[in-house]
């Protein structure tokens, strides 16, 4: 099976920053793409930014793009979102997701960091 451990939550000023990660352990050689999905209280869960796992290539939502930064190392099977500039609207849980080679969606997630910033 596969598992995914997300680090780097807190709580942060706004303005200031933050690193999450997301360790992957278990079959992950059949990675095809990972993402950061968030959840703020009341509101549907949405996908922050994405990276396809072979080539770097990546995506992010309107609003955080220019202030967050997906990046991912292949050799420790981590993916790492840098969140700059963060303001009030960024609370949430966030949550790292995998989709695998041949799948649709994303199949597997962690269990989710709190991310509070306040103002």
């Amino acid at each position: 099976q596969l598992h995914l451990v997300e680090s780097g939550g807190g709580l942060v000023e706004t303005g200031g920053s933050l690193r999450l990660s997301c360790a992957a352990s278990g079959r992950t050689v059949y990675t095809y793409a990972m993402a950061w999905f968030r959840q703020a209280p009341g509101k549907e869960r949405e996908i922050v930014a994405s990276i396809r796992w072979n080539t770097g290539h990546t995506y992010y939502r309107e609003a955080v793009e220019g202030r967050f930064t997906i990046s991912r190392d292949n050799a420790r099977n981590t993916m790492y979102l840098q969140m700059n500039s963060l303001n009030s609207d960024d609370t949430a849980v966030y949550y790292c997701a995998l989709q695998r080679i041949g799948g649709t969606s994303y199949d597997f997630w962690g269990q989710g960091t709190q991310v509070t910033v306040s103002s």
